[in-house]
């Protein structure tokens, strides 16, 4: 079971992400709140795999709410759910560690395929989100170089691991690819985060996309 934590100030909104996610056996929301702290606290009182974060409330807003339990449970998948999707509030996002960004007027289907994505271990972006930050991120050919640089120093097998991150495989999809133990794709990835300084999965695809890797 995947378990969900949902945080969000209105209690209708709440309600209906409550019953999206019950349609999916596989899901089991544990807990809801309706502000930044209350996230926090119930996050780490009921250890969800996944919390569903708004990115407005009260008292401690959603990300600042996410880089709490970055450093408080980095376990814990935090995927931004909001109905903005200004630039400000994507890169906040990324900085806070999130595992993934999703928008409210999203197809409920994205919303069962996020949860379960990145609760395999990969980043999800929606597809509208996707789009800006990759338009954000893209500069160019110079900035193609720059990536390519940075990822100088990487095996052959960490380079093959991450252009698969760069296609958003799950850590399971990536061990099937490449035949190695899912504990040793977890391993590859951490190393490739902490030897790149990356903070996440999402900024590792993302720098895949500029050295081109996720092409190949």
């Amino acid at each position: 079971m995947i378990r969900v934590l949902i945080a969000d100030d209105e209690a209708m909104i709440r309600a209906g992400i409550r019953a999206i996610l019950t349609t999916d056996p596989a899901i089991d929301v544990v807990a809801e709140a309706a502000d930044g702290h209350a996230a926090v606290e119930s996050a780490l009182a009921h250890r969800p795999d996944v919390v569903l974060m708004d990115v407005r409330m009260p008292r401690l807003d959603g990300l600042a709410a996410a880089a709490e339990l970055r450093t408080a449970a980095p376990e814990i998948a935090v995927v931004v759910l909001t109905t903005f999707d200004e630039d400000e509030y994507v890169t906040r996002a990324l900085d806070a560690g999130a595992a993934g960004f999703l928008l409210k007027a999203s197809d409920p289907r994205e919303l069962l395929l996020g949860v379960h994505a990145v609760a395999d271990g990969a980043a999800y972006l929606s597809p509208r989100i996707a789009r800006k930050v990759i338009t954000q991120w893209n500069g160019g050919t110079a900035r193609t170089s720059t990536a390519r640089a940075q990822l100088a120093d990487l095996t052959e097998r960490e380079l093959a691991v991450l252009a698969r991150v760069g296609r958003g495989l799950s850590n399971q999809d990536i061990a099937t690819e490449l035949f190695l133990a899912e504990a040793t794709v977890k391993a590859h990835v951490s190393t490739i985060l902490r030897r790149l300084n990356l903070r996440n999965r999402v900024q590792a695809a993302i720098l895949a996309h500029e050295a081109g890797l996720s092409e190949s």
